[in-house]
């Protein structure tokens, strides 16, 4: 037999089928081990054949894994192919999404751990009074039956052994499933569903579209009708994957999942360890569980007969994989939803303006839950303009609104969220004498200051660096600091409410898998009165006791260089102002602002979702911004700064003539440095092109795909969520 074998090089020199000799027990799929050259590498195979073109002398052979099922089922193998052509990347990158790294490396096996068990009474066995560690040893066994043998062999060393080469005792190997989320307890709740939540079932089961946009208010039930859809899937015997934006969702929702569905939830996400990601990708693989939750790469779960497809919060940037290969999970979602025929389900309460506008067209089909699920209202949204704040002298972070809701809201016992999109204590820091500013030294961005760490961060590449006593530029000590991050927020709130307890939730205080789930368990048992975060604690969490919210900064992604700002600016307050009167208690927001006359704020403040897509469409149609065009950036980038400029030439040169050939398909066309000239040590430019014809994209990843070099990485991005 011979085997087609994709070797797992990410690299153009080695795209292709090999062809090599296997025994009958190799089946597509399986991983192998395959000689390639003077070494052995891991390899994929594709396909079987009796014959193959070369001299079957000349074919080596390749040596199967120990995997009990193949790793790669049929359908993982197709959207492989479609995502190498796709993306034109080399098809063992796109094999590779598919398959937890450490595993495909080798580096993590199954937990097989050694039991030893006793095989006759004590009183039968004939030891020798002196032998204490085997009388031990199987006093031990005879109190307690079995047990693991390293915790018998450090009680009596050499014992287990001893008894059983006499015959006394037997050691049998089991596997051990390592769980990654043994604390998170099941959440049991009410599964009854409200005229709304049924319909909107309904109406999903019923629609002939793949697509189902589920259009509902923060707090609407969404969930509960996610829930109901995947109960409907497994009485089918059919599998489901649920994709949530952020980590910290993932434990939220999986302790739902498990007081619904009990072990058949399995998670994945980059934040478990290694032995997690594989036991639970196997769990998947074998069938023993039959729902996937996790954030976008959960996407490639290796299931089988799919009864739907879930993506809450769709409108997220972060289902955009920012690195090769650059896919949208919305594309991938819907490839798997029509190779088994089942729904895919889009849910937010602030669709992304693609989205709204496919449904509003009648492509994707329509659901909307315009109340919310106790029928009590949205919580009211007062602005408080900063800068009658600043001409009365307050120069605080808190205006005298936000002050006042605080108090009663913690004099009521009752919780407050804070959001601020900036985390550290400081933005950056300034000499008060020169101008200068504390920058990374890999980056082209300015350090932020960290109190609690007394140095200084670069959030691009996490370098740490010394708090500065005095200017490097200068030398002089007067250094100040401009701007707020939450962990001065966090001091600030303490300095003002002594007594009230403050946790604070952004990237340096959820380290580790379990980091969101504490701080997010704590306060929702009520152990904390007011809660500080960016945009992590805006998606998703309910906490009945949450009367007030405050925003802190609600001008701060409103004007970024980007189209989407004015749309990711009126979906983030949206979300945010949803954590708060979910209960029975009515909920309050305090949105402090420097432009309350800004028609994104007066569009948030009244929840007025239609009119804010009326106004935002008109805005990009008059513009040619997606979705009336694409956007497409190539982003050439490397450590010397001369071979990324010769790379750019030579991509240029190619797209360029692409131009020339076919301005009626191009609305835009330049190249430029990036914006962040600079990161982790990587020089950065690109050609940004507007597209009103996309028929020149598969043109443009081939012209890319050309500038062959190791040292500079030339990647294609189609509506990138970050153009810095």
């Amino acid at each position: 037999m011979i085997a087609e074998v994709i070797v797992d090089i990410a690299s153009s020199e080695t795209d292709r089928i090999f062809d090599y000799l296997c025994d009958e027990d190799i089946v597509v799929g399986s991983r192998v081990r395959a000689p390639f050259g003077n070494r052995t590498l891991p390899g994929f195979v594709m396909r079987i054949k009796e014959s193959s073109d070369y001299p079957q002398e000349k074919l080596k052979k390749v040596l199967p894994s120990e995997d009990e099922l193949p790793a790669l089922n049929p359908e993982c193998l197709a959207l492989a192919e479609k995502i190498s052509a796709r993306y034109r990347v080399p098809k063992a990158l796109s094999l590779r999404l598919f398959l937890p790294a450490e595993m495909r490396t080798g580096k993590v096996r199954e937990l097989v751990k050694n039991y030893a068990t006793l095989l006759m009474p004590t009183s039968e066995m004939k030891l020798l009074k002196t032998a204490k560690n085997q009388w031990g040893a199987a006093a031990y066994l005879e109190e307690n039956g079995k047990t693991e043998c390293a915790y018998l062999n450090n009680l009596f060393p050499g014992g287990v052994a001893a008894l059983v080469k006499k015959g006394y005792a037997k050691i049998t190997q089991e596997k051990l499933l390592r769980d990654p989320y043994k604390s998170v307890l099941a959440n049991k709740q009410t599964r009854i569903l409200t005229a709304d939540q049924q319909r909107a079932v309904d109406t999903i089961e019923r629609d002939k579209r793949t697509v189902q946009l589920l259009h509902g208010v923060t707090g609407s039930g969404k969930t509960e009708i996610y829930l109901t859809l995947i109960a409907k899937c497994l009485e089918k015997g059919k599998s489901s994957i649920f994709l949530v934006p952020e980590i910290s969702l993932t434990p939220q929702m999986l302790s739902q999942l498990r007081a619904r569905f009990g072990k058949n939830a399995a998670i994945l996400h980059s934040g478990l360890s290694a032995g997690e990601r594989f036991d639970e990708w196997w769990r998947l693989r074998t069938g023993e569980a039959k729902i996937a939750i996790g954030a976008r790469s959960a996407i490639f779960a290796p299931l089988e007969n799919l009864g739907v497809i879930i993506v809450d919060e769709e409108h997220d940037s972060s289902y955009s994989s920012e690195s090769a290969p650059r896919y949208n999970t919305f594309d991938i979602a819907l490839l798997r939803a029509k190779r088994n025929g089942c729904k895919l389900v889009l849910g937010s309460a602030t669709p992304s303006v693609e989205t709204y506008k496919k449904a509003q067209e009648g492509e994707f089909s329509l659901i909307r839950l315009d109340k919310r699920i106790n029928r009590r209202p949205l919580p009211e949204i007062v602005i408080a303009d900063m800068r009658r704040e600043v001409r009365r002298g307050n120069n605080s972070s808190f205006s005298v609104a936000l002050k006042e809701e605080l108090e009663k809201c913690l004099l009521e016992d009752k919780q407050a969220i804070l959001f601020l999109n900036r985390r550290g204590y400081s933005q950056t820091v300034i000499c008060k004498e020169c101008g200068y500013v504390a920058k990374c030294e890999a980056c082209d961005v300015s350090l932020t200051y960290h109190r609690e760490e007394s140095c200084l961060k670069c959030h691009y590449c996490g370098q740490k660096y010394n708090m500065l006593s005095a200017c490097p530029e200068c030398g002089g000590v007067k250094l100040t600091y401009a701007g707020t991050g939450t962990q001065r927020i966090q001091a600030e709130l303490q300095k003002l409410y002594p007594h009230a307890r403050i946790l604070r939730m952004d990237n340096d205080t959820t380290t580790g898998k379990e980091g969101h789930y504490k701080i997010l368990k704590t306060f929702a048992e009520k152990q904390a009165d007011i809660l500080v975060g960016t945009q992590m604690i805006a998606k998703g969490h309910d906490f009945p006791e949450v009367t007030l919210v405050g925003i802190l900064d609600a001008d701060m992604s409103l004007h970024f260089s980007d189209y989407r700002s004015r749309e990711r600016t009126f979906q983030l307050l949206t979300q945010v102002a949803g954590r708060c009167g979910r209960a029975e208690e009515p909920g309050k927001v305090v949105l402090q602002t420097f432009d309350p006359e800004n028609e994104v704020l007066r569009f948030a403040t009244a929840y007025d979702y239609e009119g804010f897509y009326d106004n935002e469409v008109s805005l990009r149609a008059a513009m040619a911004f997606p979705p009336f065009s694409k956007i497409v950036r190539v982003l050439v980038s490397g450590e010397d700064d001369k071979k990324c400029l010769e790379a750019l030439r030579g991509v240029y040169v190619g797209l360029e003539q692409l131009y020339l050939d076919n301005q009626d398909k191009f609305l835009f066309f330049n190249k430029m440095r990036a914006p962040i000239k600079r990161i982790q040590n990587k020089f950065r430019y690109q050609i940004l092109m507007r597209l009103s014809d996309t028929s020149v994209l598969p043109n443009i990843y081939a012209i890319c795909a050309e500038e062959k070099t190791g040292d500079v990485l030339v990647s294609v991005e189609e509506n990138p969520t970050n153009l810095s």
